[in-house]
């Protein structure tokens, strides 16, 4: 039988290279922008990034995409949530009718959000009794995410909704990188002690479950994951075969990331991390990936909030290398 994953595994391995050509012009450009060289830090290096995954000298933010994929967990039955799994749907409508934190970011920055739905009234496999998802499903699904790039954005933001979401996110921690649940689960949504008990204990017995059959990273998705899991990890597949830089939002989101970084390091190097999760163990996870949020805002809100608040100081270093004055145009004198 062929195994789904090949053409995965193949995209993910064969990786294109970022320009290098693109970051020098950018370099030049700016070292003659009326300011000491390096003196803003990491925007300078937001747009070297933008030059260098666009492949562009120039590169543009004109079509910025927020995509928020949306999925329902089975392991919810297991108490691990402070909300019912009925609050996915009902929120996916707030993203729609503009009322959730993430559609008011993007519309005060312009940012265009797109909301991909699931199978939202087909929840995956309580992962403590079953697979979440079979092989085959997982990897349609991958390839459903991939679909989000469809409308060429220049630079894509991904981020997620579904409730018990960080439960399953902890579990494909735990299987990468070894650990208990209590190690790797948070408060998500507010879980009191006695949640955060019944999630790692629902971590636990979903590792023991499936011991034998987290031989690698796909299946460790396959398994333990989720539908908006692989559709992010499908979307960030597409964008670096399509020149699309990414940026990824917080616990969840990167959980993805880490299931293409196990596949290949150099996967994920399009990608930037907006920032860091009050869930404690999100600092670990990017540790372990060898990544540098950012951002530390105290947030964990989901929804790509944190990955559309990175497309405004990805928008606001490119306004700046843009329309700053350079030396000669301002009549300022150059360093000696």
């Amino acid at each position: 039988m062929a195994n789904p994953f090949s053409e995965i595994v193949d995209l993910l391995a064969l990786v294109p290279e970022g320009n290098e050509e693109a970051v020098d012009a950018v370099r030049q450009h700016d070292a003659q922008l009326t300011k000491p060289p390096g003196s803003l830090g990491k925007l300078e290096e937001l747009v070297e990034w933008l030059a260098r995954w666009q492949g562009k000298a120039k590169p543009t933010l004109d079509n910025p995409m927020v995509a928020i994929f949306a999925g329902n967990h089975g392991v919810t039955d297991q108490g691990v949530s402070a909300f019912p799994r009925e609050v996915t749907a009902q929120m996916v409508a707030n993203f729609t009718a503009g009322g959730a934190a993430i559609s008011q970011i993007c519309a005060l920055h312009e940012l265009n959000l797109r909301v991909f739905e699931l199978a939202l009234e087909l929840p995956t496999g309580d992962i403590t009794q079953t697979a979440a998802m079979d092989d085959k499903m997982c990897a349609a699904t991958i390839a459903y995410g991939m679909e989000a790039v469809a409308g060429k954005p220049d630079c894509l933001a991904i981020g997620e909704m579904g409730i018990g979401n960080t439960t399953v996110a902890a579990a494909i921690y735990a299987a990468l990188y070894g650990g208990t649940g209590a190690d790797w689960v948070g408060r998500g949504t507010g879980v009191d002690n006695a949640g955060l008990a019944r999630k790692a204990d629902a971590v636990d017995r979903a590792l023991a479950l499936h011991r034998d059959a987290l031989g690698d990273p796909l299946a460790i998705l396959a398994k333990l994951g989720g539908r908006e899991i692989a559709a992010m990890l499908g979307a960030m597949v597409a964008a670096r075969h399509q020149k699309t830089p990414v940026i990824v939002d917080g616990f969840v989101a990167t959980s993805a990331a880490a299931i293409a970084h196990a596949v290949n390091p150099h996967a994920i190097d399009h990608c930037i991390f907006a920032h860091v999760s009050a869930e404690s163990a999100h600092a670990k996870a990017l540790a372990a990936m060898g990544v540098t949020p950012l951002l530390d805002l105290g947030m964990r809100l989901g929804e790509g909030s944190g990955a559309a608040l990175g497309m405004v100081l990805a928008k606001t270093a490119l306004h700046l290398h843009r329309n700053m004055a350079t030396f000669a145009s301002a009549g300022v004198s150059g360093k000696d």
